[in-house]
């Protein structure tokens, strides 16, 4: 299976359970403790967004898309993407918690490898998100909203969770490491070693009419930076969905709040 968050699959859409605004669903988000300990210095933006106009892949993401391939080309030069400063401090961090990032690479570092023979073209919403992610250097999630049972929670994990995914065209059930870095919610794990690989149930799809978006970051990536890769995402979003309800949580060791 394919590395990254970008591997979008087909999925069978179950019943909105949370039943909530954007805003009351990331009123529950939280990062353990554990994970603070582990690195002082991360934080986390949660975007939701409601009221999406999903759809394939169209011009205007392969314009996007095309940019962020040029962008990279340029920062990488000769180099390969683990010399950036921004990937480096994301295999620091996975080697943390265990993992082996040349074997697991963050979402950010996978993207980066294939921008120079092609970033993949997967839907709209994935498209842009991708984009955003290479544009600014920052690993970037997207997950349908919709499939989401209770609040976003990262954690480092006990082993017993569970994670869906597929192997050799399979669905599997996965458990990841104890201690494993791992977004979850009340159905089991939903994004892998921080932000390696998402869950088949949550993955964003041609249908995704509502859905949280995960800027992950780390030393040297200011907030400010971080700001401006949420503008950025929330801008290219509101050009497929004028009419969009967003709701924003910035989560850091010094505590959450609303912006």
């Amino acid at each position: 299976m394919m590395r990254g968050r970008w591997n979008a699959l087909p999925v069978e859409r179950i019943e909105m359970n949370h039943q909530h605004t954007p805003q009351a669903f990331l009123a529950g988000a939280s990062v353990d403790d554990a994970v603070f300990a582990l690195r002082p210095d991360y934080r986390v933006m949660l975007l939701a967004v409601a009221h999406l106009t999903p759809g394939p892949s169209d011009e205007a993401s392969g314009t996007l898309l095309q940019e962020a391939e040029s962008v990279a080309v340029v920062a990488l030069g000769s180099a390969p993407p683990d010399q950036l400063p921004r990937v480096a401090t994301w295999r620091d961090a996975y080697r943390a918690f265990g993992a082996k990032p040349q074997r697991t690479r963050n979402s950010l570092e996978a993207l980066l490898r294939r921008a120079p023979t092609g970033l993949p073209r997967v839907n709209r919403l994935t498209d842009i998100y991708n984009a955003i992610s290479v544009l600014h250097q920052i690993p970037l999630g997207g997950e349908d909203l919709d499939r989401y049972s209770g609040p976003p929670r990262l954690i480092r994990a006990t082993g017993s969770e569970s994670f869906d995914t597929m192997a050799d065209g399979e669905v599997v059930i996965e458990h990841p490491e104890p201690g494993e870095v791992v977004w979850c919610d009340d159905a089991g794990v939903t994004c892998r070693r921080w932000n390696w690989r998402q869950a088949r149930r949550t993955q964003l799809s041609d249908t995704t009419t509502s859905a949280l978006f995960i800027l992950d970051v780390l030393d040297p990536v200011t907030d400010e930076e971080l700001h401006a890769a949420t503008d950025a995402l929330v801008n290219h979003l509101s050009r497929i969905g004028p009419h969009l309800g967003i709701a924003r949580r910035l989560i850091s060791m010094a505590g959450a709040r609303d912006d």
